[in-house]
């Protein structure tokens, strides 16, 4: 995902307090306020985009991770059977784990 100066202004306030004077140029220079709430400076958007996206970013891990991981109902299958979880499924996810190190 690319973080976009508006998915950081829905961070702000509810509602549509914001717009734009060009819609299909969403940039700073055409952000217009339609609400009691002070426009952010550029240099506030820019630092909220920036943190949302390494946010995100760091979490990469953790997004490979799930895609990759047995599904939930295989593993409580194998808990299941095994009494605990079985060599073949510790080792299925520790593959995955290895694979994703968290960073």
């Amino acid at each position: 995902m690319i973080y976009t100066l508006e998915h950081y202004l829905m961070t702000l306030h509810t509602g549509q307090w914001f717009g734009w004077s060009d819609s299909k140029n969403k940039v700073y220079a055409n952000l217009v306020i339609h609400s009691s709430d002070a426009k952010p400076s550029e240099a506030d958007c820019n630092a909220g985009v920036a943190a949302m996206q390494a946010a995100y970013d760091a979490k990469a891990y953790a997004r490979n991770r799930v895609a990759e991981y047995p599904s939930i109902g295989d593993q409580l299958d194998a808990l299941y059977h095994a009494g605990t979880f079985d060599a073949t499924m510790t080792a299925a996810i520790k593959a995955v784990k290895d694979k994703y190190p968290k960073e």
